[in-house]
């Protein structure tokens, strides 16, 4: 286990990513809880990788969304629901990882949902380049749908009871923010969290993972390769 700053951690990831090797697009999976920082991570590491020249794709699980009506066809909390009914893993395969994975033509869609107005999504297709990295990010990565579709898989880790203050505090530095801190601790303690731990529980993602990235102290954070991973020491 290494521990070090937020830009020691992102360098590192960067050297992680560089010294991965194919003759495709590398599809690089930021997986973790919701509200464990995955988003700004894949953020920040498109911005490094850029900078030094690399042609990133920035792509999110939120634009892989089934409708809101099959969403929470269990029920608003249902934790099976979140796990099993959320997101459009055979969309994301076809429009986005399979053409950017070996064989494929390059030409890839980044959505095909748009979640603020509950309809389907279909932004023009694009020819990624032959050495382009995507960053994507999202929950429910390492599942066996998808688990074998990714070139290089982070995983970030936060206890959840941190990840509930963290959408609280998320909620509240919205401009305009009207959510209830009530019922966003109610959506995670009775849907985020145990969909998290089904997940956990069948697919044991952190097995899966080549890296994982202890994120409970932003500035400070904490990584580890795992074993079996291919890339060189970081």
């Amino acid at each position: 286990m290494d521990q070090g700053t937020r830009g020691e951690l992102i360098s590192r990831l960067a050297e992680a990513i560089g010294s991965v090797t194919a003759a495709h697009p590398l599809r690089v999976a930021i997986d973790g809880p919701p509200a464990a920082g995955k988003t700004t991570l894949a953020d920040e590491l498109a911005v490094v990788l850029r900078a030094q020249g690399r042609d990133v794709i920035r792509a999110t699980i939120d634009d892989f969304l089934f409708p809101r009506a099959q969403r929470y066809r269990r029920g608003q909390y249902s934790a099976e629901g979140c796990y099993f009914d959320a997101h459009d893993h055979a969309s994301l395969c076809r429009v986005l990882l399979d053409p950017l994975g070996p064989g494929g033509d390059r030409r890839f869609r980044h959505a095909v949902h748009d979640r603020d107005t509950d309809t389907p999504s279909s932004p023009p297709a694009t020819t990624a380049t032959a050495d382009a990295v995507l960053l994507f990010d999202g929950v429910f990565l390492l599942r066996p749908e998808l688990v074998d579709r990714w070139d290089l898989r982070i995983f970030v880790s936060v206890p959840f009871e941190k990840t509930i203050d963290r959408a609280q505090d998320r909620s509240t530095a919205l401009a305009g923010s009207t959510a209830d801190p009530a019922e966003i601790e109610r959506s995670w303690r009775n849907r985020y969290i145990p969909s998290q731990q089904l997940y956990f529980a069948t697919a044991r993602p952190t097995d899966h993972a080549d890296v994982i990235v202890y994120n409970d102290q932003l500035q400070r954070p904490a990584w580890e390769v795992r074993p079996h991973s291919s890339i060189r020491r970081i």
